[in-house]
């Protein structure tokens, strides 16, 4: 990667959310704890999905991967000052796991329909085979657009400082370090993740438009109660995550210096993983079941050793 006449040294540099001595330790703490409890939380899930053999549906296999993604989601965003090819690396891989991210929560959208609006073929429709191939369809779509966008800026000259006002490696900061024309990037960088995004949303808002017709044609105040509920957590997620990255968006590709780009990434890089945990655990019966009994497993096994 060239940067002007200093290839060889060039570092990117990130200012992180605030250059405030005094406030660094504060965030510095609160960034550890998310981020330590994004990790337990998500981890549990992960655990009690595997031990509890009632869980082993498509349902499940879908929360425990996007638990997983998320785990790797939030490990991808360390603030520290990068060299390029250190700051390429981290932006492949937090474009990955966002766009997986984005994946998982459409293909979940597809499981719930398939199993309020076909319960009977549910089992029939949701073979390991196809839950294993809609996986892998996501995971070959993220990597091939993440290497796409890494590319991308591998192409581009930059030229020192690279200076990066937030406290990661994101794509569009980086971007617009560049000294070479950028036209034929922000094409890319901009139209495709919206042509992506708009594809799952719609493929969710078409699942659910079908799944609350569906739930409209049950005649019991109960049943009702009952085909939402299932849907209720992931409704919550996807909510979530559509309004923190409405919210940060476009502000990344506006404004390139100011702070409120970096703060607001915050809520789709740490809190959403967070969140995500907490909703899932606190809202699913058969989670908070299996959490309680891998739970008892653990003080038990501690107690033993």
């Amino acid at each position: 990667m060239a940067s002007g006449d200093n290839s060889q040294t060039s570092r990117f540099l990130l200012l992180g959310s605030s250059e405030d001595p005094e406030l660094q330790p504060l965030i510095f703490g609160l960034f550890l704890s998310m981020y330590l409890v994004t990790v337990a939380g998500n981890l549990l899930i992960i655990l009690a999905i595997l031990s509890d053999p009632h869980l082993h549906t498509p349902m499940y296999f879908f929360l425990s991967s996007l638990s997983l993604v998320d785990i790797f989601f939030t490990s991808t965003t360390v603030p520290k000052a990068k060299p390029s090819a250190g700051c390429i690396t981290q932006m492949f891989f937090f474009l990955l796991f966002a766009e997986l991210d984005n994946f998982l929560l459409a293909v979940m959208a597809y499981d719930r329909f398939v199993a309020i609006c076909h319960p009977l073929h549910y089992t029939v429709i949701m073979k390991p085979w196809l839950r294993m191939q809609l996986a892998l369809v996501c995971w070959v779509i993220s990597v091939l657009y993440a290497l796409l966008q890494s590319l991308v800026v591998l192409w581009l000259s930059f030229c020192v400082p690279l200076e990066i006002h937030h406290f990661f490696c994101e794509l569009n900061q980086v971007a617009h370090l560049a000294c070479s024309d950028t036209f034929l990037n922000d094409m890319v960088i901009y139209f495709i993740p919206v042509l992506l995004a708009v594809g799952s949303l719609a493929g969710i808002l078409c699942s659910y438009s079908k799944i609350i017709s569906s739930i409209h044609a049950i005649s019991s105040a109960q049943g009702k109660h009952k085909a939402f509920s299932t849907c209720a957590s992931h409704l919550s997620i996807v909510s979530l995550f559509c309004c923190t990255c409405l919210g940060v968006y476009p502000t990344s590709a506006v404004t390139h210096n100011s702070h409120s780009p970096p703060m607001a990434s915050v809520m789709y890089t740490v809190v959403t993983p967070m969140l995500n945990a907490f909703i899932y655990s606190l809202r699913n019966k058969d989670i908070k079941k299996a959490l309680e009994t891998t739970q008892g497993h653990i003080a038990l096994e501690l107690r033993m050793h």
